[in-house]
Order: structure tokens, then C-alpha cells, then sequence
């Protein structure tokens, strides 16, 4: 699939999903359900590697598990969906060339077609616009920004007037950037609703209400794997404790008759 579908899926009326992987086994499981989008997202930092946030995740580790994902895939390219990876913290930030070399890498070693990046402040909306010059497609994100945890920490976004007049603001500019979708997490589905109607690409929602031209979540989140479930994203089956379950019934059936082993005093032998 391409970054040119999503948009005419938007004026169609289609609604996009998108879902996380973060490697092979992921990546099948998520193509096998018909996502249109997957997303390699940070996330995995918190997901898979054990991290409290997004930020130690670095660029090597986004192309190790994006390469992974890929591998997953058992469709024919043109069936399979598309694939967008995170640039992580620091890989765009620290100017133009950083950010182009960044992206590239990833596109030029993985299957991965676009990059997405957070935030619409002036110096990322350089970036953005020189990625895309490039040739590498930008999904942006607004909202709450997980790399940006310190400042804001994991709270809904865009709560009063002022903050919601720079959140549709920024939509716009990234939009007008170049940006062939926009990610808005944790914002109220009112202007979540507001952003949709003003723009022309597609407006991507999590934790943000319905009214979206699609959905992203993290598919942990959704299967009941993570320790915490965000507020937004509640699980639809009990993955964690499934899985528990299963595999301890496994180590059970391998030893069924040492439950409660009693060992006597005269079996025991010593080398002495």
C-alpha cells in the first residue's frame, strides 16, 4: 500500500486502521488481521525493551525491529501494508541533515515507506518539509507527544481555547508541510473533529474519540499483553492472563505427579 491510498480512503469515507508491531511474529499476526497501516512505533521501547518512556529508544533499535517486521510479512509486497516507522528522539531534532540521514536510513534498510515524526514547531516543520523534498513521506503527530513526556507528561492534550487554537493551527501547517496523515493522541473528539473537517489528509485518532478518519493503537494495548492499559485503549480479551494461564498449565502437565512432592529421609543418598 501506498501513503496515497490513505487519502483517497479519507475522501471515500473508508475508515484507516493502523496498528503497532515490533517484530516478526507481531507483524504477521497484525498483517493477518487486515490493518491497513502498521506502524513500528517508539513505543516498543516501553512495549518490548522495558523502558518508562519512549526517549532511550535509539535509531539503531527502530531499524533492528523494523527489519523484523518486515520479515513477518508473508503477503506478496503489493498486498501487504504499509509501513511506517518512528523517528526517535533525537534523530530529528538536532537539524535537517541529521533528520534526512535518519529517515533514509531507515527507508534504504527496511521495507518501511514513511517516517513519522512529532510535533509542528518551526524547526520541525523544516525538517518535515526537507524530508519530503527528499522523497521520504512524513506522517506528523500532534496531541500528546510522547517524546516530549517531560513537558507534558501522559495527559489528555488540547483541554482549553488556547491550546486548542494551536493544535488546529498546527494541523494546518502540517498540512501544508507536505505531512500525508496526522496522528492526534489524547485529545477531546470534539477537536479531534474540528481538525478532521479542516484538513484534506487524513486525521488518525487515539484516544481521541470517533470522529477520525481512522484509528491507531498499540496492539499490546489492545490484546491485553501490557502491564498498564491507557485510559483510551481498553483490551478486548485478557492476553496477559491467557497467556499465564497457558503456559502454566504446560509447566504443570510436565511434571503431573510433583505437585506436592514429599521426599523421605531414607531416599536420599550421599556421595560421603
Amino acid at each position: 500500500m501506498q501513503t496515497t491510498e490513505l487519502v483517497r480512503f479519507k475522501k471515500l469515507g473508508k475508515q484507516i486502521t493502523v496498528l503497532t508491531a515490533w517484530d516478526a511474529i507481531s507483524s504477521s499476526i497484525v498483517e493477518a488481521s487486515g490493518a491497513d497501516v502498521v506502524l513500528v512505533g517508539d513505543s516498543l521501547g516501553m512495549v518490548v525493551l522495558g523502558h518508562a518512556t519512549t526517549l532511550p529508544v535509539t535509531l539503531d533499535q527502530m531499524l533492528h525491529h523494523t527489519q523484523a517486521v518486515c520479515r513477518g510479512f508473508c503477503n506478496p509486497l503489493s498486498k501487504q501494508p504499509l509501513v511506517v516507522c518512528d523517528l526517535p528522539f533525537l534523530s530529528y531534532q538536532c537539524g535537517e541533515d541529521k533528520a534526512v540521514e535518519a529517515a533514509g536510513n531507515l527507508l534504504k534498510n527496511s521495507c518501511a515507506s514513511a517516517v513519522k515524526l512529532e510535533g509542528a514547531e518551526p524547526e520541525t516543520l523544516l525538517v518535515i518539509k526537507r524530508l519530503i523534498r527528499m522523497g521520504i513521506p512524513v506522517m506528523g503527530h500532534l496531541g500528546l507527544t510522547p517524546q516530549s513526556v517531560h513537558q507534558l507528561g501522559y495527559k489528555s492534550q488540547a483541554k482549553d481555547p488556547d491550546s486548542q487554537n494551536k493544535i488546529l493551527r498546527d494541523s494546518k501547517m502540517l498540512q501544508e508541510s507536505g505531512c500525508f496523515a496526522i496522528v492526534v493522541e489524547h485529545i477531546p473528539e470534539e477537536i479531534a473533529g474540528r481538525i478532521r473537517k479542516q484538513l484534506r489528509i487524513p486525521v488518525i485518532g487515539i484516544g481521541a474519540g470517533n470522529d477520525c478518519d481512522g484509528q491507531v493503537r498499540v496492539t499490546a494495548d489492545i490484546l491485553g499483553l501490557s502491564h498498564e492499559q491507557p485510559p483510551f485503549a481498553k483490551p478486548l480479551l485478557p492476553g496477559r492472563e491467557l497467556c499465564i494461564n497457558a503456559l502454566k498449565k504446560w509447566i504443570e502437565s510436565t511434571n503431573p505427579s510433583q505437585e506436592n512432592p514429599t521426599i523421605k529421609t531414607s531416599e536420599l543418598k550421599s556421595d560421603y
